[in-house]
């Protein structure tokens, strides 16, 4: 969107001030033990999964006139940030492992804080747009066209991007702005606001507790939206005389609550933890599972459980075959 890219303009602009800042050097995830690459070929493997999983959810959602609903519009902007997200991590991962070249400029690691929280953020919002989606689907069906308008959930979605954006921009300026006196050494694979801080020689006990704060809303904020959407959709399905009624109402949210319950609980182990139970370890194991593999979760989780799609593939699959025995 507009907004995303004048953001990302304004961040190399405030960059550009900060040349005189050497390189730092990503540690990064694996060593080369056999163990260790095994597990890299598993991160590829699973990286390269998740983009043609997205990629395939977002061409069945643009071209399957059925699936032409709000609710898989913002399916759709799910799988472009999860895409996004992979495409900004482990290239450069990858590519560090790869040739032993692990240095990455101060305009980089600012670029990777910036999208990496933008992504993050804006799925946060965006999880929270598609609880209130499931919540007027199954609690005012009658009334969901007026209720879930694609006005609403265009600004729900604009919204969404804008937060994220705001609050990467925020993080990245504000921690590429202190000076960094001790080792350029980054214990990580890409570059996290709380790594880099890490490294500063100022006091950054303000910035950290107001970080500690910016995250808690971000996250606090949206699961809450979450948790009453799904407390009412709950009392609904409950109160169906149907026991086909109340299946078909579980197993419309059974996914979305996966997705939600994989995504939250690890962004609250990473972000809401006391600084004293903190390890660099436990970061990259977590960040790895949120960054590379919570993204090719999304379309297996979405695609199995939702009989729409499954049938939008089905019925793609049938098109492709007839073309090819043409």
């Amino acid at each position: 969107s507009s907004i995303f890219l004048f953001a990302g303009s304004v961040l190399s602009e405030i960059m550009e001030n900060w040349n005189t800042t050497s390189d730092f050097v990503l540690l990064g995830l694996f060593n080369h033990t056999g163990a260790h690459q095994f597990l890299f070929v598993l991160v590829l493997i699973t990286a390269f999964t998740s983009l043609v999983g997205n990629a395939l959810m977002l061409l069945l959602i643009l071209l399957d006139s059925g699936l032409h609903r709000p609710m898989y519009f913002l399916l759709s902007q799910l799988s472009l940030m999860d895409m996004i997200l992979v495409i900004t991590i482990v290239p450069k991962m990858a590519a560090d492992y790869l040739t032993g070249r692990t240095l990455i400029s101060p305009v980089g690691c600012g670029f990777q804080i910036f999208l990496f929280l933008t992504l993050e953020g804006g799925e946060c919002f965006l999880l929270a747009a598609m609880s209130y989606d499931r919540y007027v689907a199954i609690c005012h069906p009658l009334r969901y066209p007026v209720l879930m308008s694609w006005q609403l959930c265009l600004r729900m979605t604009l919204g969404s991007w804008f937060l994220g954006a705001a609050d990467g921009l925020m993080q990245a300026a504000a921690t590429l702005n202190f000076s960094f006196c001790r080792t350029h050494e980054i214990d990580h694979f890409f570059c996290e606001a709380p790594s880099l801080v890490r490294l500063a020689c100022a006091d950054t006990s303000v910035f950290e507790y107001a970080m500690y704060v910016c995250c808690v809303l971000m996250l606090l904020v949206p699961i809450s939206l979450i948790l009453i959407s799904y407390s009412l959709i709950l009392a609904a399905v409950l109160q169906m005389c149907s026991n086909e009624a109340r299946k078909k109402g579980f197993a419309t949210c059974s996914s979305h609550i996966s997705v939600v319950g994989l995504f939250f609980g690890a962004a609250i182990f990473t972000y809401m933890r006391p600084k004293s139970f903190r390890s660099a370890n436990h970061d990259k194991v977590v960040s790895a599972f949120y960054t590379i593999f919570t993204p090719v979760l999304n379309p297996l989780i979405y695609s199995l459980r939702n009989s729409e799609v499954k049938g939008a593939l089905r019925k793609c699959m049938d098109q492709c075959a007839a073309l090819s025995h043409d």
